[in-house]
């Protein structure tokens, strides 16, 4: 004897609020989804942020268009109407939201892959660029450098000799004086550069826009963004370090 069939949900009844985002979240397509769209807020701020890095060649203090200067901007966005850093906390919250959420989905998604793998049976071997290949690697190496990043220049914790809240060239300065930090912010901006090439054709792909006439086009905009966000990180801490600045 066959099961009964399931009893449909009275007419007239509230749908359980939240079940589209919960089975949108749940679903394969709809966490592609929301990697992509995260994945793109991520990317604005970090070409914002290597433009913002890029005063630093302005020289210091708060003349006109310094690095300093634009710092404080930020910090005082809004005000009288919003407190200062209002508007800083606020970014900072959506963006720290965004960043979790990408992490997350992205997380899942590769637990999902290797789910559905065949027990004992090897990934067929295809030809992928070595910005896909290391994808997942590159992406815990800059969990963990976001981590250190905030640590060393907004809570000062890494070097808090070195340390003066607010000023920002001087932080900077005082910093790239070590090889050492040089060279893992360098490496940064590398592994930052070859995610950002494979993620932006990501995007277009995810998007459903991709088609044979246009991938060339796709790919030029991946490695063209990702090509100057990473000269754009490595010119500051080079910079320092040579004594073309500071």
């Amino acid at each position: 004897m066959s099961a009964p069939a399931t009893m449909p949900a009275k007419r007239g009844s509230a749908p359980t609020r939240g079940a589209w985002l919960r089975e949108f979240w749940t679903s394969s397509v709809g966490k592609k989804q929301i990697v992509a769209l995260t994945g793109a807020v991520l990317v604005l701020y970090v070409i914002a942020h290597m433009l913002g890095n890029l005063k630093v060649f302005q020289g210091a203090g708060l003349a006109s268009g310094s690095i300093d200067a634009y710092a404080e901007w930020i910090r005082t966005a809004g005000e009288p109407v919003i407190p200062r850093n209002g508007l800083l906390w606020l970014a900072r919250a959506f963006l720290l939201a965004s960043f979790v959420v990408h992490v997350v989905a992205v997380a899942q998604l590769a637990a999902r892959n290797r789910a559905a793998r065949p027990v004992g049976r090897r990934p067929p071997v295809i030809k992928r660029s070595f910005s896909t290949r290391t994808m997942q690697l590159g992406g815990v190496f800059l969990l963990v450098f976001v981590v250190f990043h905030i640590l060393h220049f907004t809570t000062g914790t890494i070097d808090p000799g070195s340390f003066d809240e607010g000023a920002v060239y001087a932080n900077l300065d005082a910093a790239f004086d070590s090889p050492v930090l040089v060279a893992i912010y360098v490496l940064a901006a590398l592994a930052l550069g070859f995610h950002l090439r494979h993620a932006v054709w990501s995007f277009f792909q995810t998007g459903g826009w991709d088609k044979p006439n246009r991938n060339p086009t796709f790919r030029r905009a991946g490695s063209f963004i990702a090509v100057a966000v990473t000269a754009g990180f490595v010119a500051v801490p080079v910079a320092f370090w040579v004594g073309v600045i500071g």
